[in-house]
């Protein structure tokens, strides 16, 4: 479909009384979907671990009549709406978890407007708005021309690194997406550059030994301090935009011992694949650098040795402003009254880019604060707005019958 037909089809869908229908029933029921939304997050998914949300959800994708649900190998639940053609073939997606381990308080507390609970907007918000636009599909009866395959991923956060997407487009799902939308947090942002990321693990070994009795033995941690020293002063672009950080550090067992081991995990993002292949290859050499000097240093008979472990990997992808699905975000927003933001980010969404398939990340609509934070809140003012403008942009991709 083409860039001109999805604004066209976008400018007409508010008039269609099936798509007002929906519209006005998104508005009504807001209440339910905080409550799913609440529910939800009560519910704890850290990465790795989520297969209670998991089961709920798939659960959730019957009961509102779903086909064919199921969990996929990799955790993802899976329910679809067929269309009446198969020439589109639209994943709306939210994922399952979050950032938070094990153990962590996620009762959500309310105070007025205000919701605050860990992952209340990131991404309980996303999970509870598509199953509202499902809803909304059903009491319109509205038939789409495209099939919308509804998904509750898993392994977007942090060393998930998109695993639960990876395998939709490898393995699941492979060779039926035509596009892809992930309801990602608050607001109504649309993603369309996917910002590509490197993470390594970086172990420096030893032999150790005692502080005083094996002094003049080389050092892990000297290593590891050595290397964070030359990583610190590394020169990026502002533009595009190139990060680095040493994000975790560990190593020793004691006060008075020179330690075995030493790690660090180190995170690099940009949104251009050049510049964060530049930037890796300064880490890599600095890395290198540090456990040569070290060595050198000491002129030790027994030597460091170092092992670099990629531990997550995220391709930079982008979607140009007259991209159809960027068009159809632009529409939809035109529709509501609402001004169209744009922005880059590591997202679901970044699998699909860099397989050139159309896609994009867009929020679920309400204020977030504080993501990733254990004081995360998310305000209800106007959040339906965001469910509404998810409906109108996935009927702008696989229209309306």
């Amino acid at each position: 479909m083409t860039a001109s037909t999805l604004a066209q089809s976008a400018n007409s869908a508010a008039p269609n009384p099936q798509v007002r229908r929906a519209l006005e029933y998104i508005q009504t029921i807001e209440t339910e979907t905080i409550n799913e939304q609440i529910k939800t997050c009560e519910i704890p998914a850290p990465f790795f671990k989520e297969e209670a949300r998991a089961a709920y959800y798939k659960q959730r994708f019957a009961e509102v009549g779903l086909k064919n649900v199921r969990i996929d190998k990799e955790g993802n639940v899976i329910g679809e709406r067929p269309g009446t053609s198969s020439d589109t073939t639209l994943v709306l997606a939210a994922h399952l978890d979050t950032v938070f381990p094990e153990g962590t308080d996620v009762k959500v507390k309310r105070e007025g407007n205000i919701l605050r609970g860990p992952g209340i907007g990131d991404d309980c918000r996303g999970l509870a708005v598509i199953l509202t636009v499902a809803r909304a599909l059903n009491e319109a009866k509205i038939m789409t021309k495209g099939t919308i395959i509804f998904v509750a991923n898993v392994g977007e956060e942090g060393l998930g690194d998109l695993r639960g997407v990876k395998y939709l487009f490898n393995t699941e799902l492979k060779g039926r997406i035509t596009h892809f939308i992930s309801v990602d947090g608050t607001g109504t942002r649309t993603t369309n550059a996917g910002v590509g990321s490197n993470r390594y693990r970086v172990t420096f070994k030893g032999p150790g030994g005692h502080s005083y009795g094996a002094f003049g033995m080389p050092s892990p941690i000297h290593a590891l301090g050595r290397a964070v020293e030359k990583i610190s002063r590394f020169e990026v672009p502002k533009t595009p935009k190139t990060t680095f950080t040493v994000g975790r550090i560990e190593g020793g067992t004691s006060v008075n011992s020179i330690a075995h081991t030493a790690w660090m995990e180190v995170d690099m993002r940009s949104e251009s694949a050049a510049a964060l292949a530049k930037v890796d290859a300064q880490f890599q050499q600095a890395v290198q650098d540090a456990l040569k000097e070290e060595n050198e240093f000491w002129n030790h008979e027994k030597k460091l040795t170092v092992e670099v472990t990629l531990v997550g990997n995220r391709p930079v992808g982008d979607q140009p402003a007259d991209a159809p699905i960027v068009q159809a975000a632009i529409a939809a927003d035109a529709a509501l009254g609402l001004k169209s933001v744009f922005g880059a980010s590591s997202t679901d969404s970044n699998i699909p880019m860099s397989l050139n398939i159309p896609a994009i990340t867009i929020g679920g609509g309400g204020i977030g604060r504080e993501a990733h934070a254990l004081t995360e809140s998310f305000d209800t003012t106007n959040s339906h707005v965001g469910t509404q403008r998810t409906l109108l942009i996935t009927l702008n991709i696989v229209g309306v019958k």
